[in-house]
């Protein structure tokens, strides 16, 4: 079996044990993380997850970050600029969480998500020398009433993640979902 339908299949098993009504944002989001190489794969499966998620009884709904840099750099008036002189955009970047923020609260809002909803980021990899994922996920987590799905594509060890195995990773208070089951 591969590794994606193992994570899957830990992800089910996770994803049908009752959900506490009183846990806190950062307590509601699980990582389910995988091997970077598997990001092809684990796209192709991406219906799985939802089939899991439904087959428990909660809703889904996806996010994709895939391209959300590019669609933020196309509104910007100084897109051409930046692109000439990419160290201006530090300078800036924060606009792009903001602007990831307000997009999406406004597909939660256009998708009525709510307790019930598992809500799945996926793309993540695309955040990579542009914004950390523990910025982002501490900012959408408590839009979420339900849970926060993070497809992870790096590593989970010693409690520390780490994005594509790029860089030293970070501690977070998320369940940890691998291949090899929940943490």
């Amino acid at each position: 079996m591969s590794k994606v339908k193992r994570l899957i299949d830990s992800y089910g098993r996770f994803i049908a044990l009752p959900w506490r009504d009183d846990a806190a944002a950062a307590q509601r989001v699980v990582f389910c993380v995988y091997p970077e190489t598997e990001e092809l794969r684990l796209r192709a499966n991406l219906g799985e997850f939802e089939l899991v998620t439904r087959q428990n009884g909660h809703e889904w709904m996806a996010f994709d970050l895939t391209d959300t840099f590019a669609l933020w750099m196309a509104e910007q008036k100084y897109a051409k600029g930046y692109f000439r002189s990419p160290a201006k955009l530090a300078t800036v970047i924060h606009r792009y969480l903001d602007w990831l923020e307000a997009r999406f609260t406004a597909e939660l809002s256009t998708q009525g998500a709510g307790k019930n909803h598992v809500v799945t980021l996926y793309g993540v990899g695309s955040l990579f020398g542009l914004l950390k994922v523990k910025e982002v996920v501490e900012r959408l987590a408590p839009h979420v009433n339900g849970r926060l799905a993070v497809l992870f594509p790096g590593s989970f060890e010693n409690n520390n993640y780490r994005l594509l195995d790029g860089y030293d990773g970070w501690n977070y208070l998320a369940t940890p979902i691998t291949a090899d089951g929940a943490r």
